[in-house]
């Protein structure tokens, strides 16, 4: 395994972020904690840290943390705040994880199979402890064949869909989509189900089938449930970062402690599998942000592949310093979309990805101007219209511009991968 960074969190322009960085962890090291003390004994802005974390998910690992290592140190007000705070969200991953085994086992009751993932499985699988993870939500990945029913079980159990269309626009959403979120109890319990794992726009042929092949399971409360293999996580995880930006620390947190609790990782797998899929630079950023701001160990020929991707080495940069200045923000369309032309290696998932991301309706167009079903192909037409009238012609010709530049160059395949064997 390669050497991990002596100094990852280093990269912090505030000590405000560097503390994150060194709590952004489920163990703890003797040089980590020294750093933490020091850190907390020079004094920080409070108030900032507590702006800053809850959107990066750190609260519960930032209590954790300070309760175990300098609670002595830290203003009685700030950690009485932390404390009320990690003992609400273990509440609420109680009730969540309760709500889990429950929906999980109606499912197979009327023959159902569901893999749960993130949400209460990662919290006990990979952090290895429940109270650890801050989720609000349930994840559920179905059989496509199995969606009407899962939804209408769903629904009878109180929950209501966030989605609702029917004809032509539904069969449009479930085309282009890969999940409808449910509601119920007035938004306090809301669950994900999933047909597929990445958005149709975003132009990754991630089949979820073989994934069923490959299931393990783990323990929950006490129950064995399914769960994805950790070589098919490490890949999604790092598509779903790069879908997002990494705009939350925990999703970094997520990549670092899956390879820490799966030290016998199949890296072979993880690589053949990224290639196939044109997600070699994803993965690879994936790795270069986990070693690089929280020191996780990699085998050294993963760490030469990721790092001999100049382009996957440029987006860790721009995540790093978007870590670094401040509170998690949403990016806008423009940022998005070059943001994921240039994490991808291929140039026909680069041009696909264009055409999508500029034709594919989204509940902002139906929401718009609602049509009959013998008119939904209009939909194709209005979303170009609708994207020149938000950001107008000339930006977007500009922005053409440059995206047309990185699909011509930035896709060849990152030295060390394998070959192949919204509301906007």
């Amino acid at each position: 395994m390669a050497e991990p960074s002596p100094n990852p969190a280093a990269a912090a322009t505030r000590p405000e972020h560097e503390l994150l960085l060194c709590c952004a962890r489920t163990r703890m090291d003797a040089e980590r904690a020294s750093r933490i003390r020091v850190l907390v004994g020079k004094g920080l802005d409070w108030a900032y840290l507590l702006r800053t974390a809850p959107p990066h998910g750190m609260m519960p690992l930032l209590y954790w943390h300070l309760k175990a290592i300098c609670p002595e140190s830290v203003p009685k007000a700030i950690l009485d705040h932390l404390r009320d705070h990690f003992s609400r969200n273990l509440q609420n991953n109680l009730l969540l994880t309760g709500e889990l085994l429950k929906l999980l086992e109606r499912l197979e009751a009327h023959g159902i199979r569901a893999i749960p993932y993130k949400g209460p499985v990662l919290a006990a699988s990979v952090y290895g402890n429940l109270s650890l993870r801050q989720f609000r939500d349930l994840d559920l990945l179905v059989h496509g064949g199995d969606l009407p029913r899962a939804r209408d079980l769903l629904i009878s159990m109180g929950y209501r869909p966030d989605v609702h269309l029917s004809g032509a626009r539904e069969a449009a959403f479930l085309h282009s989509h890969c999940v409808i979120p449910f509601a119920r109890d007035s938004g306090r319990v809301i669950v994900e189900l999933h047909w597929g794992i990445t958005p149709r726009y975003f132009s990754l042929p991630l089949d979820p089938g073989p994934l069923w092949e490959r299931l393990g399971s783990a323990s929950l409360a006490g129950k064995a449930v399914p769960n994805l293999s950790p070589e098919d996580l490490l890949v999604i995880f790092c598509a779903h970062g790069c879908l997002h930006l990494w705009e939350r620390l925990e999703w970094i947190c997520g990549v670092a402690e899956l390879i820490r609790a799966h030290p016998v990782l199949n890296w072979r797998q993880v690589m053949e599998q990224a290639g196939t899929l044109g997600a070699a630079r994803m993965v690879a950023l994936g790795l270069l942000l986990a070693g690089d701001l929280l020191g996780t160990p990699v085998p050294g020929e993963v760490v030469r592949g990721a790092q001999g991707d100049p382009v996957a080495k440029s987006l860790a940069a721009q995540v790093r310093d978007r870590l670094c200045r401040g509170v998690a923000r949403p990016s806008g369309l423009v940022e998005r979309c070059f943001f994921h032309l240039r994490a991808r290696e291929r140039l026909k998932d680069k041009v696909r990805y264009c055409l999508r991301i500029g034709t594919t309706p989204t509940d902002g167009d139906w929401a718009l101007l609602p049509l009959p079903a013998f008119l939904s192909f209009l939909y194709y037409l209005l979303r170009p219209m609708r994207l020149v009238g938000k950001y107008g012609l000339r930006p977007l010709k500009t922005q053409l511009g440059l995206a047309m530049a990185q699909v011509t160059r930035g896709h060849t395949r990152p030295r060390g991968a394998a070959r192949p064997v919204h509301r906007n």
